[in-house]
């Protein structure tokens, strides 16, 4: 299980405390009532999916012993212009840097975090259609 609590700081900013007792805060647009103090509540789940999958990737090119210098996770996701806004598809794009990368580990071990580890890109693909690529470049 996984819990997070989060307090009304005014306006529309909510403040919380991580497990590792780090802070955030989340904030509305200025458009949106907000004072832009703080992440915005969907790049929240933007950042969650990025930091999931990430973390898997790289501990299975670990194990896989492939050598990363660098991996960079871009997100684009879509949503309706009108209400109800769900994303209704999420572009994840994984760069990696490296000189010796096996571009056939990689996309198998993209694909395990999305299939089997990362609990947040599971919850997302119930939802919307979830696009990934990746690129290699070198040092």
């Amino acid at each position: 299980m996984i819990e997070a609590s989060m307090k009304w700081a005014g306006g529309l900013k909510f403040e919380g405390v991580s497990g590792f007792g780090h802070k955030i805060s989340t904030d509305a647009s200025k458009a949106g009532g907000g004072n832009e103090d703080g992440y915005k509540p969907t790049e929240l789940v933007l950042y969650g999916l990025a930091g999931c999958a990430g973390i898997d990737v790289v501990n299975i090119l670990k194990k896989q012993r492939q050598e990363l210098k660098s991996l960079r996770i871009e997100i684009r996701a879509h949503h309706n212009d009108e209400y109800p806004k769900p994303f209704h598809t999420v572009e994840v794009k994984f760069i990696a840097t490296s000189n010796n990368l096996d571009p056939n580990k990689l996309a198998k071990a993209i694909e395990l975090s999305e299939a089997k580890y990362c609990m947040v890109s599971q919850t997302i693909q119930n939802e919307a259609k979830v696009i990934t690529s990746y690129e290699i470049t070198e040092e």
